[in-house]
C-alpha cells in the first residue's frame, strides 16, 4: 500500500494530493476497522504518544501488566508481541498501515490477550491511523520540536498529539483515562482532555529516588524498585508506566517486579558487548552505546547519562525534508557534550548525504568533527579512539532495520550487530 502511495505522488501534482490525501486516509481507517469488527472494542487498549519515551514507556507497561498475571499484545517502533509471540517492527514506521493495526488488535482478542499496549505518533495522528481505535488510556511524555515541517509548525504538531485524546472524550470504554508528565508545560492541554480520570505525575511521584551508573532507584507508593536502566529520561518512563498501571488496578508489588525484570530495552541506552565466553570479552574497558536519539533534547540526556566519561559520539540526521532545522542544533549539542564527533550518514532518502552533512557543520564552533560518510566505517572508527573508560556512543537509529536512500530503496541495517561486528574485529 505504501508502495502504490509513493508511486501515486511521484505523478500527482503535490496540492491535488495534499487535498485528496485526509479522505485517502479516512477511508482506510474506516474499513480497516470495518473488516476487522472494531476489535479495541472488546480488550483494554492503552496508548503512549509524546516526542520522546513512547517506545521505552510501553515496554515498561508490558513488563509490569504481564507481572499482574495479564496476558499482553504491544505494537511500536521496536516491536510487534501477541502473547508470548514477539518479532522486530521491520516497517520502519512507529504505526503501520491502518489494516495492519486493526488486525494485529483483532489477533490480541482471539489469542485471549486482555491489554493491548501501543505507541501513537503524531504522524499516524495526521494520517487518520488513531481513528477507530478505542482507547481506555492515554499517557503522554511530553513534547518538543520535532516533524515540525511534515506538520507545518510547532502548534500543528501538538494538536495532531492532541487529535488522539478526542476519543477518550467520547467515554465509549469501561474505562477513559489520561497520564500526563506534569513537568512538560503542554501537560495540562492533555489533563484537561475530558477524560474520567486524569493523573499527572512528575519526579516527586518517585521521591526519593537516585539515578547514576549503576542504574535507577526509586520509591513508588512505599516501595523501593531498582532498575538496571539509566538516565532521568527513564525515570521519567518509569513513573508514567506506573502511574497508568496503578490507575488500572496493577498491585505496587507488581510494579516492581516488572520493572526490575526489565534490564533491557531494544536501542534505548543498549550497550554493546561481547558475550561473556568470547576470549576477547576482557579486553573491553570501555562502552559502546546504541540509541535512538534524533533530536536535540534526547541527544543532550543521552550525553549526560554519560556525564563524567570521555564521549566519543557517532550520529548523522535523516533527509526526505524531515527536519532541516534541527541539523545544527544537534551539532550544537554534539558539540557542547562530546569530546571527539564523528558524523555519518543515517537515513538521507532522496537528499545528498553530504549536504545533510554541511547542514550540520555551522552547530560546531569547539569541535572539529570528522566526516565518514560510511556508517559502519564510522562506527569503526569511533570504537577505534575509545580508550579506557570511555563511552562510544553511536545515535540516530536505535533498533530501525535499514537506511533508506534514494527512490524508495533501503539498505538492511542494524547498529548494534554492526557495532558488535566492529567491536570484536578491533578488540582481536
Amino acid at each position: 500500500m505504501d508502495k502504490i502511495l509513493w508511486f501515486i505522488k511521484k505523478f500527482i501534482p503535490k496540492n491535488l494530493f495534499d487535498s485528496l490525501a485526509p479522505l485517502y486516509h479516512y477511508a482506510l481507517a474506516v474499513s480497516g476497522a470495518l473488516i476487522y469488527r472494531f476489535p479495541s472494542k472488546h480488550i483494554t487498549t492503552i496508548a503512549v504518544t509524546g516526542t520522546k519515551g513512547k517506545s521505552s514507556t510501553i515496554e515498561m507497561l508490558n513488563a509490569m501488566f504481564e507481572a499482574g498475571g495479564h496476558k499482553t499484545a504491544l505494537l511500536g517502533t521496536i516491536r510487534f508481541k501477541i502473547g508470548d509471540e514477539s518479532r522486530p517492527n521491520k516497517t520502519k514506521m512507529t504505526i503501520p498501515g491502518r489494516f495492519f493495526v486493526q488486525k494485529f488488535l483483532r489477533q490480541a482478542v482471539k489469542s485471549g490477550c486482555s491489554v493491548a499496549i501501543l505507541e501513537m505518533s503524531s504522524e499516524a495522528a495526521k494520517q487518520y491511523r488513531h481513528k477507530f481505535i478505542y482507547l481506555d488510556a492515554l499517557v503522554f511524555t511530553n513534547l518538543s520540536p520535532e516533524h515540525i515541517e511534515s506538520h507545518g509548525s510547532f502548534e500543528k504538531y501538538r494538536k495532531a498529539k492532541l487529535e488522539i485524546t478526542k476519543v477518550l472524550k467520547k467515554k465509549l470504554k469501561p474505562k477513559s483515562v489520561v497520564v500526563a508528565n506534569a513537568d512538560d508545560p503542554n501537560a495540562d492541554l492533555f489533563l484537561k482532555c475530558g477524560a474520567e480520570e486524569s493523573y499527572p505525575y512528575s519526579l516527586s511521584n518517585g521521591e526519593p529516588y537516585t539515578v547514576d551508573s549503576s542504574g535507577i532507584r526509586f520509591t513508588y507508593k512505599g516501595v523501593e524498585i531498582k532498575s538496571g536502566l539509566r538516565g532521568v529520561f527513564n525515570l521519567y518512563n518509569l513513573l508514567g508506566a506506573s502511574v497508568c498501571a496503578d490507575a488500572f488496578g496493577v498491585p505496587t508489588l507488581s510494579i516492581k517486579e516488572g520493572v526490575e525484570r526489565l534490564s533491557l530495552i531494544r536501542g534505548r541506552v543498549e550497550f554493546v558487548k561481547l558475550s561473556e565466553d568470547n576470549p576477547n570479552n576482557s579486553k573491553q574497558n570501555f562502552d559502546v552505546i546504541v540509541d535512538y536519539a534524533h533530536t536535540a533534547g534526547s541527544l543532550g540526556e543521552l550525553y549526560k547519562t554519560f556525564e563524567g566519561q570521555r564521549k566519543v559520539c557517532v550520529f548523522g540526521n535523516t533527509g526526505g525534508g524531515r527536519d532541516k532545522w534541527k541539523r545544527p542544533e544537534m551539532a550544537k549539542v554534539a558539540d557542547n557534550f562530546c569530546d571527539e564527533v564523528i558524523l555519518t550518514n543515517e537515513d538521507p532518502y532522496d537528499e545528498d548525504p553530504k549536504q545533510i552533512i554541511s547542514d550540520m557543520l555551522p552547530g560546531f564552533k569547539k569541535n572539529n568533527p570528522e566526516i565518514i560518510m560510511d556508517r559502519r566505517e564510522a562506527i569503526h572508527a569511533a570504537i577505534s579512539k575509545a580508550k579506557n573508560g570511555d563511552a562510544v556512543l553511536i545515535t540516530g537509529k536505535g533498533t530501525d532495520p535499514a537506511i533508506m536512500l534514494a527512490d524508495g530503496k533501503r539498505l538492511e541495517w542494524s547498529d548494534y550487530e554492526v557495532a558488535k561486528e566492529e567491536l570484536e574485529k578491533i578488540l582481536k
